[in-house]
């Protein structure tokens, strides 16, 4: 027999906890579990008022913000409208049924005032930090790192070119983001004496987004160039848990820098050190290897960036033998090259602006030589430049022919995954705010999404490691 809903008149009263409605392998109750914001209140008492009305409660900004970034709710409105209607998001934000949620405009009042002034989400990401050491998911041993590009919320069509230059100053007020970008420029660049500043390391782009300067005009994925951040993640070996993050523009240069912050800051904050360090050939610069050996003392599993390779055939320096005590190359045929073959009245360096010395072979032992067909076809005499970090070169040559090289390079596969969930599952391909703050706030929430859900479902009761859980 066919049944009927019965329709009649509404219940007066209703017995209801959200807490029965939950189910028990819920992903945010494994995050609830772990998510502690006990000293919230305390870190941000200081950016607010003693007197006037009560104001929306930072730790419940911060629990939605936790949901939309765990799952992959990019819109603030949207996020807003979730927590209203979906009970375990209810749940989770400490909310009744009849709690108002906060409007959408509360999060951007926050976020670019007293949030960002008070360093909240790198104070939330590293207290979620604390607790994944205290679980025994960081061992410190080994970290990776390693850099990806995400787009920048910037039209490539509004841009300023050496051709056609725009001036921000002029016409309507500039944006916060162009704001951000301007003061950046005068802190880099105080008035004074042009004559005493230090050469720019990193060239100024030719392409500059007027909507987002601070972001990079880039090609680097492959395809149509397009205005991009690069999110920085050092991670722990053991389980994969992100020990810092860094938002940097696209730029190889800057990702090299944001690692030895990132390492620096780990060690000051958490007494931690790691004993090798996993990267990519990015990494593996003769400056970055001699502040990894000799600077850090870690072990740098990375590959060695060596242009020196020769592709015609003809004899690389690594055929050449260096006579460490003599400070000469001895080529194939047994002859010597030196920094300089007479002695000079004032002592040079002999270094060059890229950090190298050139060795030079004697233009009459190279005239006569057998081999000058295989070895300088096209030059008088041969010259090798030697990097002045070439000791801690060599150091990473070694340990590239170890097995513990190879397990590294099968375990930095960790930081590869964690940049697929953060685009595909996390949905953070583009980016909703603009600016480096703005990069560096949605990098930090979103590696904060990421430890605590690989919290939550590493050491839930009755999952296990690959327990499931609703997602």
């Amino acid at each position: 027999m066919m049944g009927r809903q019965t329709v009649g008149q509404d219940k007066l009263f209703y017995a209801f906890n959200l807490e029965d409605h939950i189910p028990a392998n819920h992903l945010l109750r494994g995050i609830d579990r772990f998510l502690d914001l006990g000293d919230l209140h305390c870190h941000l008492t200081e950016f607010y008022s003693h007197t006037g009305r009560p104001s929306i409660d930072p730790e419940l900004m911060i629990r939605m913000l936790v949901i939309g970034y765990c799952f992959g709710i990019r819109s603030e409105r949207r996020l807003c409208e979730e927590v209203h209607l979906n009970l375990a998001y209810r749940w989770f934000c400490q909310l009744g049924l009849e709690d108002k949620v906060p409007d959408h405009s509360t999060f951007s009042k926050n976020r670019h005032g007293r949030f960002r002034q008070s360093e909240t989400f790198r104070h939330v990401f590293e207290t979620v930090l604390r607790r994944c050491m205290s679980e025994g998911l960081v061992g410190g041993e080994g970290f990776a790192v390693d850099a990806s590009i995400i787009k920048a919320d910037a039209n490539r069509a509004n841009v300023s070119t050496p051709e056609e230059p725009k001036d921000w100053r002029n016409g309507e007020a500039p944006s916060r983001a162009v704001r951000e970008y301007l003061a950046a420029l005068e802190d880099a660049n105080p008035t004074g004496d042009e004559s005493c500043a230090p050469a720019p390391s990193i060239a100024a782009p030719k392409v500059v987004s007027l909507s987002d300067p601070a972001s990079r005009y880039t090609a680097a994925p492959g395809g149509p160039a397009f205005f991009a951040y690069s999110t920085n993640y050092l991670i722990d070996l053991d389980a994969g848990i992100i020990m810092d993050v860094e938002a940097t523009p696209a730029h190889r240069t800057q990702e090299v820098q944001a690692t030895k912050a990132m390492v620096q800051r780990v060690q000051e904050r958490f007494d931690i050190k790691p004993k090798r360090l996993v990267g990519d050939t990015a990494y593996g610069s003769a400056p970055m290897l001699h502040w990894l050996v000799n600077e850090k003392g870690i072990e740098p599993h990375v590959p060695v960036w060596d242009k020196t390779q020769r592709k015609d055939d003809t004899l690389s320096s690594n055929d050449f033998q260096w006579n460490e005590q003599a400070n000469e190359y001895c080529c194939p045929e047994g002859h010597a090259l030196q920094i300089n073959r007479r002695a000079f009245k004032n002592p040079r360096t002999h270094i060059t602006q890229e950090d190298t010395i050139i060795y030079r072979a004697s233009q009459h032992d190279c005239a006569a030589c057998p081999s000058k067909v295989q070895c300088c076809p096209n030059t008088p005499a041969r010259k090798i430049a030697r990097s002045i970090h070439e000791s801690a070169r060599d150091v990473a040559r070694k340990i590239a022919k170890t097995e513990a090289f190879k397990q590294s390079g099968r375990q930095r596969k960790k930081v590869e995954m964690l940049f697929a969930h953060l685009k595909r599952i996390l949905k953070l391909d583009r980016l909703r705010l603009r600016g480096l703050s703005g990069a560096q706030d949605e990098f930090l929430l979103a590696a904060t999404a990421q430890n605590l859900r690989r919290m939550a479902k590493r050491l839930m009761p009755g999952n296990g490691k690959t327990g499931a859980m609703p997602a």
